[in-house]
Order: C-alpha cells, then structure tokens, then sequence
C-alpha cells in the first residue's frame, strides 16, 4: 500500500533560503528552510495527502499503521553551523528519562534533557559539494599543533598558548578535561575564545583557523568556537554518507543532505547555542575516544542501488538511481518511505503502485518488497534488519 505524503520545511534560523526548493522543485517560501520531516515524529508529523487511505488521519502520527514508526526522514538544508550536540544510548536515555520523570519535571520543561526514553542515532547522506560538519573528538596532538599554530600567527596569546600545553597525556583523560574546563563558565575562556578567534583572523590559509572564523561570525564568543579545535571537521562529496552514533560530539556547518534518525526528541547540547547546556550531563553521554570521521560504506545489493546500514535496528537508508526501462527491486523489512528527489519513478509492491515525480514523497505500508521503474532518483528509509 502506498500513500502519498507531504510537509512544510521548518524555519529555523540556520536554514537555507533556497537549497531545499531547488532539490525539490517546489516554491521557495522566502524565509529559512532548514528541515523537511518525513515521518511520525509530534514535532513536525508527515501531513497524509488523501486521509481517506489512512482511514481519515490527517498526518502519520495520527494514523495507527505508521504512529511507532522507528526513524524520521528529513531533506536538511544548513546555511550556518547548527548546535554543537551529543545523543545517549539506548540505556542512557532510559535512565535519564526515568530519572527526570521521578523527580517531577514536566514534559515541556527547560530543565529536561530527557524527551523520551529514546537513543538518536543518525547518518546525513551529502547532496551538496561540499557538506562540511563536525564529527567526533580528533587526537588532541592534532588539536594542539593546530593552536600552536594560531599561537604563533599573532602576538601575545599567553591564555592560547597556555590551553595548547594542557593537550598532553592520555587522550580520553586530557579530553574530557578540556571539555568540561571550556564549558564551565570559567572567565579565562572568554579571553582564550578572544585569542583564538584574533589569530585566526590573521591566518588566512588554514583549515583550522577558517573553521574558527565561521564559527564567531554564527555565534560571536561563544566556547563552543575553542571546543570545535577538538573535533574532526569533515568534508563530505556528493553521496558519501557520515554516521553519527551515540556518544558522538557533531555539528553540521553547512551543506544541504538528506538526513535520517531514530524517532527521538533527546539532545544534549555542548555550545553554539543560546539554549542550556547541561555539562555534568553531557560529558556523561560523550565518548571521548579520538577517531577519524570516515564516511560509512555502502553495500551493493544490485546495480543501481547503495543501502546504507548502521548498527542500529531503527533505520537504514537506500539510495536508488533507475535508468529509463531499467526496474530496482529491494527488500521492505517493515513500513518504508520514499522521497524521489529527481525524474519520475513508479514503485511498484504486490498490492498497489504509485507514481511520483521530483520532490513528492510517500509511505509504504504492508509491502515486503519494493519494485522502482522509471527514470530517476529515490530515497527509501525503512527499519534495518
């Protein structure tokens, strides 16, 4: 069974005025377009085009055949850097959730870290060229030669020059104690941000330096402009997909991609934001073992056709490119949707079919199998099994 759906991006302020509209074909609305959601998340559910297939719900949280969907679908267009931000594991989201229920706060509370009992995982697959985004803590060798060098394009620095010589020792041990000194309101932070951001202004041609400048034109003196010197910055290429698991410390900075989670509300937060961050909490969730942001590989099932697949059981994503005449079949192990992003494709099941062209979307309910025909692109998320 297909049904078609549809939703109105969300205006967050880091949204592109134009990226998502020119993916899809459809009118710009003149202000930030930052996230199209295709799912069953409260916050923003998949608007259902004919109710009457859904047995008259008007979007999919409201119809009972998709309500639990395990994942959200999203076409993510970012102008500027988002929050710098971490998620918990599936145990840690429990016990957060439980505990903050027992002690009283209200679902909608400042106070709450907790949404849901939910882990958030989630990969971005890069339509744009580049995607550019924070992901993971790097060596803090590397981030203290990359200081050293800020240090030494502009004079005075003690404060920078001084923070570059605590990098030193056991990476996890040295990381976390970076981490938890440059998120708790310390003084000596502001002038470290101070130096860090006046010598990257004098050092035009490094890599490190540009992604401080980015950062204080988005959120002008705030830590989280020190904190992303400890992050891999990675650039992703058109198809090449980054995966964000639990404990993960990432930050988009701009690119348009199609973005894929598990269905869950919790965020913790580590600055380049205005909204609260709870340090004790965060560095609770974060993995501060050092790695390198490689993309995720894909598998191959068929010409044709890449499946990304992380490891968790919430979400896998397929990318399909079909060729006039040529026909895809891929294997639904639960409710599906599809998002055609360029062309015109049919998808075809064992009970029904259905027809979209670029920028038109639809759920897929009691099919096991997928058939594509037509000329064009589709994506396909669905459970991972």
């Amino acid at each position: 069974m297909f049904v078609r759906i549809g939703n109105t991006p969300r205006d967050y302020a880091w949204g592109s005025t134009t990226a998502i509209a020119g993916l899809l074909g459809t009118e710009p609305s003149g202000g930030p377009e930052a996230e199209l959601w295709l799912g069953a998340h409260p916050g923003s559910p998949a608007r259902v085009l004919d109710p009457a297939l859904a047995g008259g719900a008007a979007d999919l949280a409201a119809w009972e055949r998709t309500s639990d969907l395990p994942y959200l679908l999203k076409v993510l267009a970012a102008a500027g850097p988002l929050s710098l931000q971490a998620h918990p594991s599936p145990e840690q989201a429990r016990a957060g959730f439980e505990r903050e229920n027992a002690a009283g706060l209200a679902p909608d509370s400042p106070e709450r870290n907790y949404k849901d009992p939910f882990h958030k995982p989630e990969l971005i697959f890069a339509l744009s060229d580049p995607f550019e985004a924070l992901c993971g803590f790097r060596d803090p060798e590397e981030s203290r030669r990359a200081l050293e060098r800020l240090a030494a394009a502009t004079p005075g620095g003690a404060v920078l020059s001084g923070f570059a010589r605590t990098l030193v020792g056991e990476p996890g041990a040295v990381l976390r104690r970076a981490t938890e000194w440059l998120l708790g309101e310390d003084p000596e932070v502001d002038l470290l941000v101070a130096e860090v951001v006046r010598a990257a202004r004098a050092l035009p041609d490094d890599r490190d330096a540009d992604t401080v400048r980015m950062l204080d034109e988005a959120f002008p003196g705030d830590p989280g402009i020190v904190l992303a010197l400890l992050l891999n910055r990675a650039t992703l290429r058109p198809g090449q997909v980054l995966y964000l698991p639990a404990g993960n410390i990432h930050a988009y900075l701009r690119g348009l991609g199609i973005e894929l989670m598990a269905a869950s509300d919790n965020v913790l937060r580590g600055g380049l934001t205005r909204k609260r961050i709870d340090v004790p909490e965060l560095v609770s969730v974060l993995d501060f073992t050092p790695i390198e942001a490689t993309p995720l590989a894909p598998e191959h099932p068929a010409a044709g056709v890449e499946t990304f697949r992380p490891d968790v059981p919430d979400f896998a994503l397929e990318h399909i490119v079909v060729e006039d005449g040529g026909q895809i079949t891929v294997r639904l192990p639960g409710t599906a949707i599809a998002l055609v992003t360029d062309g015109e494709v049919k998808l075809s099941g064992a009970n029904d079919t259905v027809t979209l062209t670029r920028g038109e979307s639809a759920v897929v309910v009691d099919e096991t199998e997928l058939t594509v025909s037509g000329h064009g692109t589709v994506f396909v998320a669905h459970p991972n099994s």
